[in-house]
């Protein structure tokens, strides 16, 4: 199944309405990206299991 996370689920000055889905892999290591760019964030091995543990499974979209 699908992965997510959304930056709207944890309010930030910066009001950020990303998301990012696909393989869980793909998702940790863009959500790392973006929390470490966009957002001031260290890389970390804690960073990436808080994002993996923040993750949610993508509901598919009907056909």
């Amino acid at each position: 199944m699908r992965k997510k996370i959304d930056c709207r689920d944890y309010p930030s000055e910066m009001n950020c309405s990303l998301v990012i889905a696909g393989e869980e892999e793909e998702v940790v290591r863009a959500a790392t990206e973006h929390a470490i760019s966009v957002h001031g964030h260290t890389d970390s091995p804690e960073l990436r299991e808080q994002i993996r543990e923040s993750l949610k499974n993508e509901m598919p979209q009907p056909a």
